[in-house]
């Protein structure tokens, strides 16, 4: 039985799926793709990212602000998502991608916890889950979860962590994403962890066209390339390569509605 895969995670909404969308969707059905969530990262993407999804059935939005907007961010985008939100539409199934970042230049950190805190809260008015970014903020954005109290929890996108890290978000009660940092035998911090996390709490992603995976270095990364992802982590887990298969399968259908 052919596995089916489902991305969580992929910036659809850039190059060099701009104006490539059906042969790139093609693509991605071909190796097994069934669906997509295009995450937004800031408020003038919101309207490109519903009207890909209204327009391809495969594709799900998630729509936030990513750390990394801030220079550009105001209250207004927030009201944006608001305006979003209110409306309830079919494909919008989580917000994100938000969370902490402390890698980037001038990471206006203390404006990242409040917007953060913002979109959390929303999440938790309007019970969708979240999909959070996390660079050198782990413990950070543990508490700022524990704090803010979702009922649908959400994902820690691209984690490259520890297991003790990953842990700390489980027992949170949230899922860990799972994308081309394992394809690395290099990641061995995270390639371990990975493999001794609970099957129950993973989750497949891409990235894309970001996180290239090991053997694909310079390219962008695509959604087809998932199957890359589970070829690897079926390298390091001891569960048959189909049950994996369909137990991230039903994990993500299980927190998006898909």
């Amino acid at each position: 039985m052919k596995p089916v895969f489902v991305d969580t995670h992929c910036h659809f909404d850039f190059a060099p799926f701009c104006g490539d969308e059906e042969a790139s969707l093609r693509r991605a059905a071909e190796a097994g793709v069934e669906k997509i969530i295009v995450v937004g990262v800031a408020a003038d993407r919101f309207a490109g990212v519903m009207a890909l999804t209204e327009r391809w059935p495969p594709l799900y939005a998630a729509l936030g602000t990513h750390p990394m907007a801030m220079a550009d961010h105001t209250d207004s985008h927030l009201e944006q998502l608001e305006g979003y939100l209110r409306q309830r539409p079919e494909k919008l199934r989580a917000i994100g991608e938000i969370g902490l970042d402390l890698y980037i230049d001038n990471p206006q950190f203390a404006k990242q916890q409040a917007v953060l805190d913002a979109q959390l809260r929303l999440a938790r008015d309007y019970d969708l889950p979240v999909i959070l970014h996390s660079r050198r903020t782990h413990d950070k954005l543990v508490m700022h979860l524990r704090k803010v109290d979702l009922p649908r929890r959400g994902v820690v996108h691209g984690f490259a962590g520890s297991e003790q890290q990953a842990w700390a978000f489980i027992r949170a009660g949230y899922a860990i994403g799972v994308g081309g940092t394992i394809t690395y035998q290099r990641a061995s911090k995270t390639r371990r962890a990975i493999a001794r996390l609970p099957l129950s709490v993973l989750l497949l992603e891409t990235d894309a066209p970001d996180m290239p995976l090991q053997g694909f270095q310079g390219q962008p990364n695509r959604p087809e390339r998932i199957r890359n992802v589970w070829q690897s982590l079926c390298e390091i887990r001891d569960e048959s390569p189909q049950h994996i298969a369909e137990t991230l399968r039903e994990n993500t259908r299980r927190l998006f509605g898909l």
